[in-house]
């Protein structure tokens, strides 16, 4: 029997006085992938199988480093596939602010060989074709990876769909440009070394996971933060159009000039990849890639996508002014604690503030009141949640729905997670939905409430149910809208999620109206 075309699991059988005895694990009978036989491990409990650390390229070391992804070299015999590949080079991986270990990679592997993705699957042949759904995750571009306990994928392929995570690199292994990379490489570019390792994973996805029993024609993308600007950029890169069907992005856009994530030219990116050979008194690519990664690392610095003209023709902005994306199914929102407050500003300096809005400073003062200290403190917070991620959110969902037939969904997460001790200070803050969405809360130690686990079970079936038909609607679940710029309605996820309009959709006009770059 050819094992390429198997996922059923395997009885061990000893003899017991004449009587066969089945093993207490069942063995999955290996799978042929790029590369060669891969063995995964099962869940007796759950029915689902979890293959851990599956290489889709080559390692990206020595000359390899700073090179589009090469394919998989070829292993011998059954890769055992029972622990996630290392993770991406980056800072020491701790805890910070809200955010606790369930997304925070372990300290240990961390390296150059990174390029290693994880699938979960509870199909029981090749021929259930069940749809896919690709995880990106967050951290800025310069912190992450897929071996972090919140992004499990065992309780959405419960829910029967494939779940992959895949590992991207970062910070300078993934990002940095330099004249000596532009004229080495066919295109002319260099710098955008994380995306091609994303549309290396899409298409991967595309030749094997039918052995899986996933559908290669249904393969919606997801990510957070950081991963939603990654779906941002595959969106609007032409090397990723036809590699997936669905997009979901929470937190995290590129279609407006984004304070936060701006998008570099190529000649401003490769100066940065000068002042780094400088620092590092490299005189030529050689003796960069001869470096060490730690040195590398020891650098720091921050880095993102970049408008490279090839992987991204141009900035995803002007991509988005021209239409020029991929039109699919798109689901995309925002959280409602989610701001960056660089200090805390008393209500008379806080009105100040309206004076940079000029003719509009009324309008500014009637969106954002500061009449009171504790006014202008919500204020505060409200206007660096909009400018920052609520603004560039909802400038995508408009942008998307444009000359689409395809339909929009918008939310806004507003649950406070429970908390205790230092972290009730935050509220629904930035990635407080990831645990929801699929359904990990029991990765984040927390003291959960049932209205918490009872969002957790519709939003990851709302999640689930866009990936399987890119509509999020279902049985027995509240009714979900498609968005409309002309009427906005936004499915509020809270103790009792509901479709309402925007109470902030004036202000958010007036903020978009007047964002920089739009």
């Amino acid at each position: 029997m050819n094992a390429k075309h198997l996922i059923f699991p395997l009885a061990c059988m000893a003899s017991l006085g004449g009587a066969p005895k089945r093993c207490p694990q069942q063995i999955p009978r290996p799978l042929h992938v790029s590369g060669g036989l891969v063995q995964g491990v099962l869940n007796g409990q759950t029915g689902v199988t979890v293959f851990k650390g599956i290489p889709f390229a080559a390692p990206p070391v020595g000359p390899l480093r700073w090179k589009a992804p090469q394919p998989v070299q070829p292993w011998n015999g059954v890769r055992i596939c029972n622990a996630f590949g290392p993770s991406p080079m980056q800072m020491k991986p701790v805890s910070f602010f809200m955010i606790g270990p369930e997304f925070v990679v372990p300290p240990e592997p961390l390296g150059e060989d990174c390029l290693y993705l994880n699938v979960w699957t509870a199909a029981k042949s090749p021929e259930e074709k069940r749809p896919v759904m690709l995880w990106i995750y967050g951290g800025g571009f310069i912190t992450g990876g897929s071996a972090a306990a919140g992004y499990s994928g065992e309780a959405m392929a419960k829910k029967g769909i494939i779940f992959v995570s895949f590992n991207y690199r970062l910070g300078a292994f993934g990002f940095l440009a330099h004249p000596g990379l532009s004229a080495e490489d066919p295109h002319h570019a260099s710098g955008n070394y994380a995306l091609l390792d994303q549309i290396a994973a899409l298409k991967w996805i595309k030749k094997n996971i039918r052995a899986f029993g996933g559908d290669p024609d249904q393969v919606p993308i997801a990510g957070t933060s950081a991963g939603s600007a990654s779906v941002n950029c595959l969106l609007a890169s032409p090397l990723a159009r036809g590699l997936f069907q669905g997009a979901i992005a929470e937190s995290g856009s590129m279609v407006l000039e984004n304070p936060l994530i701006r998008m570099k030219t190529l000649a401003v990116a490769e100066k940065q990849g000068i002042a780094l050979a400088k620092k590092l008194n490299a005189k030529t690519i050689q003796e960069l890639r001869a470096l060490p990664a730690k040195t590398i690392q020891a650098t720091f610095g921050f880095y993102a996508p970049i408008a490279d003209g090839y992987v991204m023709p141009a900035s995803v902005a002007e991509i988005y002014k021209q239409s020029l994306q991929t039109h699919i199914p798109f689901l995309t929102g925002w959280n409602a604690g989610e701001g960056f407050l660089m200090g805390i500003k008393k209500k008379t300096d806080f009105a100040k503030e309206a004076k940079e809005y000029g003719p509009d400073s009324a309008a500014f003062s009637k969106y954002f009141p500061s009449e009171t200290d504790a006014q202008a403190l919500a204020s505060q917070i409200e206007l660096s949640v909009d400018k920052t991620i609520g603004v560039p959110q909802y400038a995508w969902a408009i942008k998307q729905n444009e000359n689409s037939r395809a339909k929009t969904y918008l939310y806004r997460f507003t649950r406070k997670p429970p908390a205790t001790g230092d972290k009730k200070r935050f509220g629904a803050y930035h990635t407080a939905e990831i645990g929801y969405a699929l359904h990990n809360l029991d990765s984040i130690q927390r003291p959960w409430e049932p209205p918490d686990r009872k969002l957790e079970e519709i939003m990851s079936d709302y999640w689930v149910n866009f990936v399987k038909t890119g509509n999020p609607n279902g049985a027995q679940l509240p009714d979900w809208p498609a968005f409309s710029a002309l009427d906005p309605e936004t499915m509020f996820l809270d103790e009792d999620p509901s479709a309402r309009k925007l109470p902030d959709r004036e202000a958010l006009n007036f903020l978009y109206s007047r964002y920089p770059g739009r």
